[in-house]
């Protein structure tokens, strides 16, 4: 992530305040050009016996949307997070968005929302609105994972965006199944910077080779693809250029 920041290709960086490397490694974005988020967390435990409101997925969206979810164990969750990046980084974070997207979902955004305004006031981080961008050219597998993520959630952030003046980027783009190597991500890629429009968001996940989760290796297939010397060609030929958002 520190060597995509520094070649300028990420514009922000989301922190898992619960996983393993945070404390250790999080203060190090102090010095970085790039807006560092909370990565909201309701389904990982990484191995903690005390984990709250920790579910799989399945799980948390069924419970959410049959409103089965505990106010009192979602607002701990918040709480406990939020305070641990405001102990490593020393600041609110730039933003908010969620681990497999759970900041968006019934109850969770309403108590997120909650925490935010009654913990920074007028200060408002930006949130992560997760309705798919152009889908032109994207494998249909993975455009449909894309509209089903939109669905969980999108129109709630939408109208909490409307109605009280959250900020948000315009659309997200970078959704696919996590898998097929560098070959399969560098052709997805150029598909998403064509697609790209002002305002849009690519989410990513990269990492050095090692990085230890399931995930590993394609994340070091992220990691090779954007840092490829010709990726600032691909931008070029589509008129993209990744930067913070326009508020800043």
């Amino acid at each position: 992530m520190f060597q995509l920041a520094q070649l300028g290709r990420l514009s922000a960086i989301s922190c898992l305040t619960q996983a393993p490397t945070f404390s250790a490694n999080a203060p190090l974005l102090r010095d970085v050009n790039v807006d560092v988020g909370l990565h909201l967390n309701l389904t990982e435990s990484f191995g903690h016996r005390d984990q709250l409101a920790v579910l799989p997925l399945p799980a948390l969206v069924t419970r959410a949307y049959a409103g089965y979810l505990s106010d009192e164990l979602i607002d701990a969750q918040l709480t406990r997070q939020f305070d641990a990046f405001e102990r490593v980084l020393g600041r609110a974070p730039a933003y908010v968005d969620g681990h497999q997207h759970v900041h968006q979902l019934p109850h969770v955004l309403p108590r997120l929302l909650h925490l935010l305004r009654n913990r920074y006031g007028s200060y408002r981080p930006w949130l992560r609105y997760t309705a798919p961008g152009m889908q032109a050219g994207i494998p249909i597998q993975e455009s449909a994972k894309a509209h089903v993520i939109g669905a969980l959630g999108a129109s709630a952030v939408a109208r909490a965006a409307q109605r009280e003046g959250w900020r948000t980027n315009r659309r997200l783009l970078g959704v696919y199944g996590l898998n097929g190597g560098p070959r399969h991500y560098a052709g997805l890629l150029h598909q998403w910077l064509s697609n790209a429009r002002d305002g849009d968001l690519l989410m990513c996940h990269p990492a050095i080779a090692g990085a230890g989760d399931k995930l590993g290796s394609q994340r070091a297939a992220e990691f090779n693809v954007l840092a490829r010397p010709e990726l600032g060609q691909w931008m070029r030929q589509n008129g993209v250029q990744i930067d913070r958002p326009l508020w800043h």
